[in-house]
């Protein structure tokens, strides 16, 4: 009975021990500890531990700390790295922005890379680009000269990332904005487009001497002109349409007087109608105020008589000067 008493007493440690290994075993990865001891990375056990304890992949941690220190960057602490991560930082992106800059000669400090990270920014392109200025082609801009005539002008921007700068510093389209700005500005400065024509480099010289790139988060280097096209006669296509109206102009004016005077020969045929009709009205009493005068004596007959023959010499003379200017010719000889 005390035999196998022990016996279950010994297969039960050795699961109880095989237990212990495996959650040892997962627990503390000694894989990475060694690993991390022979590269003289300096992290013990007890920091592997905790990393996994706060749930922070220790591989990573130990693989930039080694990439540090291999490179000579040996200021960069474990504590550091890790905190970045925590805080949602790229490590791996750091670390290689942190050698690049150390082998081109740039100063970039562990805090300002991770501030760089953090901003939302590719901090390992933003040091690239630094050692290795990028081209930046704008698109076609448009300006007018004084004289009217249109023209496309492309540049091509050589910028260099400013790390000191780039977090809170405006981006490219804030370059670009600037740059065709300046173009624009240029352009319309000219009396002739003739002379941007000849000299292209006024446009680049100008623009650069504005200092376009304060406030962002790149040093611009250069900015040349690409190409030059001559567009339309934007100020002959202005002054036709300008032409036009004024033309539809006067045109609305000249309708509006012509209504007006319709409006008042109708009004003037409107009063002549209603003179005639008062007076037609005023001669149909003509003949009963004469018969009533007639009856009270104070038209006698030959009175009547006498205007009637008046009337009658009237109407004859006014017959014969009408039909003396309708019947006259010209004497034989005259022009």
């Amino acid at each position: 009975m005390d035999g196998n008493l022990h016996t279950v007493l010994v297969i039960g440690g050795g699961i109880l021990a095989l237990i212990a290994f495996i959650v040892i075993m997962t627990i503390v990865p000694v894989g990475l500890w060694i690993t991390a001891k022979t590269a003289g990375a300096g992290i013990s056990m007890l920091q592997l531990v905790a990393m996994r304890l706060r749930k922070v992949p220790p591989a990573i941690i130990v693989r930039a700390r080694i990439n540090a220190l291999k490179a000579g960057l040996s200021d960069v602490s474990v504590d550091q790295i890790e905190a970045h991560f925590l805080a949602g930082g790229h490590v791996d992106l750091v670390i290689s922005a942190l050698i690049s800059a150390e082998k081109a000669g740039i100063h970039l400090p562990f805090g300002r890379a991770a501030a760089i990270d953090l901003a939302g920014r590719h901090v390992f392109e933003a040091v690239q680009m630094s050692v290795n200025p990028r081209v930046i082609t704008t698109p076609k801009i448009p300006g007018v000269a004084k004289d009217g005539i249109q023209l496309y002008a492309v540049a091509r921007i050589t910028v260099q990332t400013n790390l000191d700068r780039l977090v809170g510093g405006a981006g490219e389209e804030t370059i670009l904005a600037r740059v065709g700005e300046g173009v624009v500005s240029t352009i319309g400065a000219a009396t002739d487009y003739k002379e941007v024509l000849e000299n292209p480099d006024r446009i680049s010289k100008t623009v650069l001497a504005k200092g376009l790139d304060s406030g962002t988060a790149y040093n611009i280097l250069s900015i040349d002109i690409a190409d030059v096209e001559v567009g339309a006669n934007v100020g002959a296509k202005l002054q036709t349409e300008q032409a036009e109206a004024s033309k539809q102009v006067s045109q609305a004016a000249a309708e509006s007087r012509r209504a007006t005077a319709v409006a008042l020969e109708q009004e003037m045929k409107a009063r002549i109608s209603e003179m005639r009709a008062k007076l037609v009205e005023a001669e149909s009493q003509v003949p009963l105020a004469m018969a009533e005068a007639l009856r009270q004596g104070r038209l006698g007959v030959m009175d009547y008589y006498n205007m009637k023959n008046v009337v009658a010499d009237t109407e004859m003379r006014t017959s014969l000067a009408a039909g003396g200017a309708a019947g006259k010719r010209p004497v034989d000889g005259a022009p």
